[in-house]
């Protein structure tokens, strides 16, 4: 087991770790607390996405109430030696699991449609939470019974610090957007309208920042302009691509010296686009990862995102339901390739399916967001048509899940938690 360089206490706050704090926002100020070689390998722990905020219990308005400004906290900044801007950082992700020796459970969480929303707030607008217990790579929940399986683990957000200049690109181009949407909500595509509805964006905000080992008087300053790890971007960043699994080989962006390394978000399991937002089993965990440098990679692999080899640990399902979407809206409308319509409707269709065995339409959505679902954007070409799939493996189930096994397997299945109060 190679050597802890960066360690968490779960049970305390996420400012107040006995070691280095974690960070949630991307700066390129934020001091290195890990310094390591090219070729190094080390073990690094993170919090839960929310540091602490979900506990093992049947309340869901700990989901409804989630303060979403201080979420993220990431394990780092690490400083790779020798790397400079225009660099690839080469990371292989060894090994990772949970703190099972600290924390031995998982939560899923639907957001209140009033507090972060997500893909199908319009359908499912209440805060709701399933918890999970970890055994190892398997999971298994209290609240979605009859379903267990070997979960694809990964860290959900990863990336290097960015530039001063790549740093104003974002806040730059994401304020326009958010500008565009306060002046016309229809003229953004794919968004639902709505007093209730998310944020297009998420502008910087010092509320609920932390700035890791950042001097207090410059973290202030600098915490008016950080940007927020909600998205993914161009040096990595909150991803949730559950294939970035053990024996992944990952290469990033560097944008500053150092590279300024940091990791965070870690899944039990999720399925492909996280679509109940806090969609996959979120949990605090460790990773054993080793650096390397591509020197002048931009340059060389002709790329200015990141890159990556999915390994090739499992789970490996055999069976598969498959749903289709497309592009019309569920009232109708004719959308033009629109993937984004496409998919909704096919995981709607996957809700709906899954219904006809006795979950309700909460835990069905909580189902496709953590069990390892294979989405593809299948067509792009037939207008006026996108053609979206979701793959559910029925292997995840311990009945038939299949369409034979719908007459001899429904039940009640009862419900997870879910909130009857709106947000306070």
């Amino acid at each position: 087991m190679p050597e802890t360089k960066f360690e968490v206490d779960v049970d305390s706050a996420p400012d107040e770790q006995p070691g280095a704090n974690p960070f949630n926002r991307w700066h390129p100020d934020i001091p290195a607390v890990v310094e390591a070689d090219p070729g190094e390998s080390m073990r690094l722990e993170a919090l839960d996405w929310t540091g602490g905020q979900i506990t093992d219990n049947d309340d869901a308005n700990e989901v409804r109430d989630v303060d979403l400004s201080q979420v993220h906290y990431l394990a780092g900044p690490v400083h790779v030696n020798g790397a400079e801007p225009g660099d690839l950082l080469k990371v292989e992700f060894h090994d990772m699991g949970p703190l099972n020796d600290r924390s031995e459970f998982g939560f899923t969480g639907t957001f209140s449609q009033q507090n972060g929303g997500g893909f199908l707030t319009d359908h499912f607008p209440k805060a709701a939470k399933s918890i999970w217990d970890i055994d190892g790579y398997t999971v298994s929940s209290r609240h979605i019974p009859d379903v267990e399986y070997e979960g694809k683990i990964h860290p959900g957000l990863a990336g290097c610090a960015p530039s001063e200049e790549l740093l104003e690109a974002w806040n730059e181009r994401e304020q326009e957007l958010i500008d565009k949407h306060a002046e016309d909500p229809e003229s953004i595509p794919n968004h639902p309208t709505g007093e209730e509805e998310p944020g297009v964006a998420n502008p910087p905000t010092p509320n609920g920042a932390l700035m890791g080992e950042m001097n207090p008087d410059d973290a202030e300053e600098a915490a008016e302009v950080a940007a927020r790890t909600v998205p993914p971007r161009e040096h990595g960043g909150n991803h949730d691509i559950k294939d970035l699994s053990i024996g992944s080989t990952v290469y990033f962006p560097v944008y500053v010296d150092g590279a300024k390394f940091g990791i965070g978000d870690f899944h039990a399991s999720q399925g492909d686009g996280e679509i109940s937002f806090c969609g996959a089993i979120e949990m605090a965990a460790y990773v054993d990862l080793e650096f390397d440098l591509v020197k002048d990679g931009m340059e060389k692999f002709g790329v200015d995102h990141p890159i990556f080899e999915p390994g090739h640990r499992g789970p490996n399902f055999e069976d598969y339901v498959t749903f289709c979407g497309y592009s019309v809206t569920e009232d109708g409308e004719q959308k033009y390739i629109d993937s984004h319509t496409a998919y909704r409707r096919a995981c709607l269709q996957a809700i709906d399916y899954l219904k006809q065995f006795g979950y309700t339409g909460q835990q069905a959505l909580h189902i496709l967001g953590t069990v390892p679902v294979e989405g593809r954007q299948s067509g792009v070409v037939d207008v006026p048509n996108a053609c979206s799939t979701l793959a559910l493996p029925t292997g995840a189930f311990e009945f038939d899940a299949s369409p034979e096994g719908i007459e001899h397997n429904s039940a009640d299945r009862g419900d997870i938690c879910v909130t009857d109060n709106p947000l306070q």
